[in-house]
């Protein structure tokens, strides 16, 4: 039996259980057992983490540990490394819904299952987001956050912060409902689907080109560019 002892930045004691929190570690392994096993056994995935150290000397999450060692986990900076193209687990309607109105990819079916999401993301070089830390522990997926708030705003924000987005916001440049591009339509080629106050009142149209979604600037339009400048700012 061999012995490792972990230390994990602040940003990672979420993901520990609340006795090992702000501790040192101990963790007892057999055989040849890859660091990354051992962290995620811990309860933090890889996707979570940047930086490792063994005895203050910096090693990938596939060294092999061995006994005796300590070991210290950093987690992953603020940015991203890839463009910022979401897939998103199908409890996050709301959160898909405000990322799209910041103008981000995001894939998102209510009904994926978790063999789905995988296999998706063996073709696409996409960014997962959940809160199945198992999922994310998959070696499938490379890139990944698990969100920490319940509330759908409270995990924008998370997002925004943590992939450094603020900059990268276009906002009302996607269907909420499909994902895809929107653009502009004349008012006369859509005259037959308006309803009559909205004939009257409005001049400027999107629509979805795949769905067919009609959008304009409508009572809740000042709502949404005063939650997207808030967004922006807390970003």
């Amino acid at each position: 039996m061999s012995r490792a002892w972990f230390d994990f930045s602040e940003e990672l004691q979420f993901f520990l259980p609340r006795p090992q929190r702000g501790q040192r570690i101990p963790l007892d392994f057999r055989g040849r057992q890859s660091l990354k096993h051992l962290i995620e056994s811990l309860g933090v995935p890889h996707t979570e983490v940047g930086r490792i150290t063994v005895d203050g000397q910096e090693v990938s999450l596939d060294r092999l540990a061995r006994d005796g060692e300590q070991v210290a986990v950093y987690a992953a900076g603020r940015g991203l490394s890839v463009a910022p193209r979401f897939l998103l687990d199908n409890h996050l309607g709301r959160l898909t819904a405000y990322l799209r109105m910041l103008g981000f990819d995001c894939l998102y079916r209510n009904d994926y299952r978790d063999e789905q999401l995988a296999e998706i993301l063996q073709h696409e070089a996409r960014l997962l987001l959940t809160r199945d830390r198992r999922l994310l522990m998959r070696k499938v997926v490379r890139y990944g956050y698990c969100l920490r708030s319940l509330e759908p705003r409270e995990q924008v924000l998370e997002v925004v912060r943590r992939f450094d987005l603020a900059g990268r916001i276009t906002p009302f440049r996607r269907c909420l409902r499909c994902n895809h591009l929107l653009e502009a339509v004349s008012k006369e080629a859509i005259l037959h689907r308006l309803q009559p106050l909205t004939r009257q009142y409005f001049g400027e149209f999107h629509i979805c080109p795949a769905c067919g979604q009609i959008y304009w600037k409508g009572s809740h339009y000042d709502r949404m560019v005063e939650l997207v400048r808030r967004i922006a700012e807390a970003g």
